[in-house]
Protein backbone atom coordinates (compact mmCIF):
# COMPACT_ATOMS: atom_id res chain seq x y z
CA UNK A 1 0.00 0.00 0.00
CA UNK A 2 1.56 3.61 -1.30
CA UNK A 3 1.96 6.15 1.31
CA UNK A 4 -0.89 8.13 0.00
CA UNK A 5 -3.44 5.68 -0.26
CA UNK A 6 -2.97 4.78 3.61
CA UNK A 7 -2.70 8.52 4.43
CA UNK A 8 -6.20 8.86 2.72
CA UNK A 9 -7.54 5.36 4.16
CA UNK A 10 -6.59 6.47 7.62
CA UNK A 11 -7.09 10.37 7.73
CA UNK A 12 -10.18 9.82 10.35
CA UNK A 13 -8.37 7.67 12.33
CA UNK A 14 -5.38 9.76 12.22
CA UNK A 15 -7.59 13.09 12.89
CA UNK A 16 -8.41 11.35 16.02
CA UNK A 17 -5.18 11.75 17.33
CA UNK A 18 -4.95 15.15 16.22
CA UNK A 19 -8.54 16.01 18.06
CA UNK A 20 -6.55 14.85 21.28
CA UNK A 21 -3.57 16.37 20.57
CA UNK A 22 -5.76 20.05 20.20
CA UNK A 23 -7.21 19.41 23.28
CA UNK A 24 -4.06 18.41 25.21
CA UNK A 25 -2.05 22.02 23.63
CA UNK A 26 -5.02 24.32 23.06
CA UNK A 27 -5.17 27.57 25.24
CA UNK A 28 -8.58 29.10 24.27
CA UNK A 29 -10.08 32.40 25.94
CA UNK A 30 -13.84 33.12 25.07
CA UNK A 31 -13.01 35.13 22.09
CA UNK A 32 -10.81 32.57 20.51
CA UNK A 33 -13.54 30.40 21.58
CA UNK A 34 -16.61 32.59 19.55
CA UNK A 35 -14.31 33.29 16.49
CA UNK A 36 -13.21 29.73 16.08
CA UNK A 37 -16.90 28.47 16.49
CA UNK A 38 -18.45 30.82 13.73
CA UNK A 39 -15.40 29.75 11.41
CA UNK A 40 -15.89 25.92 12.01
CA UNK A 41 -19.50 26.23 11.45
CA UNK A 42 -19.14 27.69 8.02
CA UNK A 43 -16.83 25.01 7.44
CA UNK A 44 -19.69 22.50 8.45
CA UNK A 45 -22.16 24.00 6.73
CA UNK A 46 -19.84 23.93 3.35
CA UNK A 47 -20.04 20.39 4.37
CA UNK A 48 -23.46 19.87 4.95
CA UNK A 49 -24.42 21.45 1.94
CA UNK A 50 -21.94 19.11 0.00
CA UNK A 51 -23.42 15.95 1.66
CA UNK A 52 -27.17 16.78 0.90
CA UNK A 53 -25.93 16.58 -3.21
CA UNK A 54 -23.61 13.91 -3.03
CA UNK A 55 -24.29 10.56 -4.37
CA UNK A 56 -21.03 8.74 -3.53
CA UNK A 57 -20.04 6.38 -5.89
CA UNK A 58 -23.00 6.31 -8.46
CA UNK A 59 -22.12 9.37 -10.34
CA UNK A 60 -20.47 12.58 -10.86
CA UNK A 61 -22.46 14.79 -8.65
CA UNK A 62 -22.48 18.55 -10.33
CA UNK A 63 -25.34 20.14 -8.14
CA UNK A 64 -24.73 22.54 -5.21
CA UNK A 65 -21.49 23.15 -4.63
CA UNK A 66 -20.17 20.55 -6.74
CA UNK A 67 -20.77 23.44 -10.01
CA UNK A 68 -18.16 25.74 -8.69
CA UNK A 69 -15.36 23.09 -7.04
CA UNK A 70 -14.33 19.57 -6.87
CA UNK A 71 -13.78 18.82 -3.55
CA UNK A 72 -16.66 21.24 -1.26
CA UNK A 73 -16.16 18.23 1.44
CA UNK A 74 -12.80 18.52 2.04
CA UNK A 75 -12.92 22.55 1.62
CA UNK A 76 -15.56 22.66 3.96
CA UNK A 77 -12.97 20.42 6.63
CA UNK A 78 -10.01 22.56 5.65
CA UNK A 79 -12.18 25.66 7.06
CA UNK A 80 -13.64 23.67 10.01
CA UNK A 81 -9.95 23.05 10.86
CA UNK A 82 -8.88 26.18 10.36
CA UNK A 83 -11.66 27.22 13.21
CA UNK A 84 -10.52 24.49 15.59
CA UNK A 85 -6.80 26.01 15.37
CA UNK A 86 -8.53 29.31 16.13
CA UNK A 87 -10.76 28.59 19.18
CA UNK A 88 -7.78 26.33 20.82
CA UNK A 89 -5.04 29.53 20.31
CA UNK A 90 -2.46 27.35 19.81
CA UNK A 91 0.33 27.74 17.38
CA UNK A 92 1.98 24.59 18.22
CA UNK A 93 -1.70 23.08 17.50
CA UNK A 94 -1.99 25.50 14.41
CA UNK A 95 1.25 23.86 12.63
CA UNK A 96 0.48 20.24 13.68
CA UNK A 97 -3.30 20.73 12.06
CA UNK A 98 -1.45 22.64 8.95
CA UNK A 99 0.57 19.35 8.40
CA UNK A 100 -2.25 16.62 9.47
CA UNK A 101 -4.71 18.52 6.84
CA UNK A 102 -2.27 19.01 3.87
CA UNK A 103 -0.86 15.15 4.16
CA UNK A 104 -4.05 13.83 4.37
CA UNK A 105 -6.68 15.80 2.42
CA UNK A 106 -4.19 15.91 -0.66
CA UNK A 107 -3.80 11.92 -0.33
CA UNK A 108 -7.93 12.04 -0.37
CA UNK A 109 -7.69 14.07 -3.12
CA UNK A 110 -5.42 11.94 -5.07
CA UNK A 111 -6.91 8.65 -4.24
CA UNK A 112 -10.92 9.69 -5.10
CA UNK A 113 -9.98 11.25 -7.91
CA UNK A 114 -8.27 8.06 -9.44
CA UNK A 115 -11.46 6.04 -8.36
CA UNK A 116 -13.54 8.57 -9.81
CA UNK A 117 -11.55 8.31 -13.08
CA UNK A 118 -11.44 4.97 -13.20
CA UNK A 119 -14.94 4.57 -12.61
CA UNK A 120 -16.59 7.70 -14.75
CA UNK A 121 -13.52 7.61 -17.17
CA UNK A 122 -14.67 11.16 -19.36
CA UNK A 123 -17.37 12.06 -17.42
CA UNK A 124 -15.00 12.67 -14.85
CA UNK A 125 -12.58 14.51 -17.00
CA UNK A 126 -15.43 16.65 -18.44
CA UNK A 127 -16.47 17.62 -14.73
CA UNK A 128 -13.01 18.69 -13.43
CA UNK A 129 -12.38 20.56 -16.83
CA UNK A 130 -15.42 22.51 -16.74
CA UNK A 131 -17.14 20.75 -19.76
CA UNK A 132 -20.14 19.01 -18.36
CA UNK A 133 -23.00 20.45 -17.57
CA UNK A 134 -24.24 21.35 -14.25
CA UNK A 135 -27.54 18.49 -12.87
CA UNK A 136 -30.30 20.03 -11.20
CA UNK A 137 -30.96 18.54 -7.69
CA UNK A 138 -32.48 19.87 -4.78
CA UNK A 139 -30.26 20.07 -1.65
CA UNK A 140 -31.50 16.79 0.36
CA UNK A 141 -31.23 16.18 4.31
CA UNK A 142 -31.98 13.11 3.85
CA UNK A 143 -29.30 12.65 1.24
CA UNK A 144 -26.58 14.01 3.78
CA UNK A 145 -28.04 11.38 6.48
CA UNK A 146 -26.80 9.09 4.34
CA UNK A 147 -23.67 10.33 3.47
CA UNK A 148 -23.46 10.33 7.32
CA UNK A 149 -22.84 14.11 7.61
CA UNK A 150 -24.20 14.30 11.19
CA UNK A 151 -20.92 12.22 12.21
CA UNK A 152 -19.36 15.80 11.53
CA UNK A 153 -21.63 17.86 12.73
CA UNK A 154 -21.40 15.64 16.04
CA UNK A 155 -17.56 16.13 16.24
CA UNK A 156 -17.74 19.90 16.31
CA UNK A 157 -20.60 20.12 18.78
CA UNK A 158 -18.49 17.87 21.06
CA UNK A 159 -14.93 19.26 20.03
CA UNK A 160 -16.24 23.25 21.10
CA UNK A 161 -18.36 21.77 24.10
CA UNK A 162 -14.84 20.42 25.30
CA UNK A 163 -12.89 23.55 25.01
CA UNK A 164 -16.05 25.09 26.75
CA UNK A 165 -15.24 23.05 29.32
CA UNK A 166 -11.85 23.76 29.86
CA UNK A 167 -12.34 27.23 29.94
CA UNK A 168 -15.28 27.04 32.15
CA UNK A 169 -12.60 24.51 34.62
CA UNK A 170 -9.68 26.76 33.41
CA UNK A 171 -7.77 23.87 32.99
Amino acid sequence: MTLLLWLARWRVRLGAVTVVAALLLARPTWASWRAGLVIALMGEAIRIWAAGHLEKSREVTRSGPYRWMAHPLYVGSSVLALGVVVAAASPVLAVLATIYMGATITAAIRTEEAYLRKAFGTGYDDYRTARAEPMARRFSLARAMRNREYRAAAGVVLGFALLALRLVLHL
